[in-house]
């Protein structure tokens, strides 16, 4: 496959991981409970996310509360708001970074330029994946810590909610993106040769050669 067909594929991999991470930062939907109270009517689902939490009750009506303090929150959801936040910064610096240093693009004529942009979106967007990866697991471990936890009532344990899911295939995407974008720089002896000036040609040897085609050695 050629670089500039990685290019493009690293990009769209990088973008759809980011477009994940943003899905998976506005849903309320981390940590999951459902729960079954004393009579067997009543049913609720709550839903806990980086931002609000949500109660579903059985009827089809849903109430969202805010998180009023961040302070208020665990340590893993609190960890992971701010690492979301940062891979999102750095994702959109990668998508910057990788429009500037695409072939198809003319924001620099320098072919070394390129490529140095190009592999900086790719360090981006790896380093990105890794903080929403990060993010996830550990909400993930905390989850399951919570789960097993025999001193824990049922009603506090928690399961996985879908923004986890949408976290690592996002992670996923950005990391295989980087890397893409990071192998498709073409060698260092090929850049240099493309851009290396042309050659100069000889012109003292023309200058010798007169009209008809002889030199001038041949008049003596």
């Amino acid at each position: 496959m050629s670089s500039t067909g990685l290019e493009i594929l690293g990009m769209i991999l990088a973008v759809a991981g980011w477009l994940g991470v943003m899905v998976a930062c506005g849903l309320p939907m981390w940590r999951v409970a459902a729960y079954i109270g004393q009579n067997i009517v009543i049913s609720q689902v709550i839903w806990e996310g980086l931002w609000m939490n949500c109660s579903v009750q059985s009827t089809g009506q849903m109430h969202c509360r805010v998180h009023d303090s961040m302070l208020g929150l665990p340590v893993d959801l609190q960890a992971a708001r701010a690492l979301v936040i940062v891979s999102l910064v750095l994702s959109i610096i990668g998508i910057g970074l990788s429009v500037a240093g695409a072939k198809c693009t003319n924001c620099s004529q320098d072919v070394n330029g390129k490529s140095r942009f190009m592999v900086a979106a790719g360090i981006t967007f790896v380093v990105a994946g890794l903080l929403i990866l990060v993010a996830v697991s550990w909400t993930a471990q905390a989850i399951v810590m919570g789960f097993y936890d025999p001193m824990l009532e049922e009603t506090g344990k928690r399961d996985f909610g879908n923004a986890l899911y949408f976290g690592w295939a996002a992670s996923c995407l950005l990391v295989l993106g980087g890397a893409m974008l990071c192998c498709s720089c073409p060698p260092r002896a090929v850049r240099a040769q493309s851009g290396s000036a042309p050659p100069r040609m000889d012109y003292s040897a023309l200058k010798s050669v007169t009209a008809n085609g002889y030199t001038k050695k041949d008049y003596v």
